[in-house]
């Protein structure tokens, strides 16, 4: 119910509701206080039909107005209890607006803990693979030098062996190329190959 609807009436209704029982209880008011005192006594002479009118017509009135009291209450009572319920609602939005903002903030959080996460795993197992491909790198030159090693010692026994070797022709094992050399029967070793 809105604000209008539970306003008191205005205009005539208000002015009934004034005028109804409060004006006959003022009227009675005025008749008592207007009223002729009993000489040597403290009561006062009223028109017994006078008041008694006026009371039956408060009595009929009283009804009314409590009726008119009634739907003002109820009135009331229905606006507060509309506002109650609108403030319930605003409350409950509320909660739940505070409750998806709480959730996307804790997703939120959690989400940059988990992106943290991530990355910081993927740098470990970055360190972790460069580290074993240095490994892997370094046992393939240590096998590589090793072969190195094997085949340089190979070279240089081998140029020893040929430095030893004599330099007289007829003193080594293996015929010079281009030169010629007499076998038994005089004739050159490569002449074969000419015929």
């Amino acid at each position: 119910m809105s604000e209008e609807e539970a306003a008191p009436p205005e205009g005539g209704e208000a002015e009934e509701v004034a005028g109804g029982v409060e004006g006959i209880l003022d009227e009675l008011i005025d008749i008592v206080a207007a009223a002729k005192s009993v000489p040597l006594s403290a009561s006062v002479m009223i028109s017994r039909d006078e008041v008694l009118e006026l009371l039956e017509a408060a009595r009929e009135e009283l009804p009314e107005e409590l009726r008119r009291a009634k739907r003002l209450l109820k009135d009331r009572e229905e606006v507060l209890a509309s506002t109650r319920r609108e403030a319930s609602e605003i409350l409950d939005d509320a909660r739940v607006q505070t409750e998806h903002m709480v959730q996307r903030t804790e997703i939120v959080r959690q989400a940059e803990y988990r992106a943290v996460r991530i990355v910081e795993d993927a740098e470990a197992e970055g360190r972790r693979l460069r580290h074993e491909a240095e490994d892997y790198i370094d046992q393939r030159l240590a096998g590589l030098e090793i072969v190195l090693d094997r085949t340089l010692k190979t070279v240089r026994a081998g140029r020893e062996r040929l430095a030893a070797v004599p330099a007289d022709p007829e003193d080594e094992a293996f015929p010079v190329l281009g030169g010629e050399r007499e076998g038994d029967d005089g004739e050159s070793l490569f002449d074969q190959d000419l015929e």
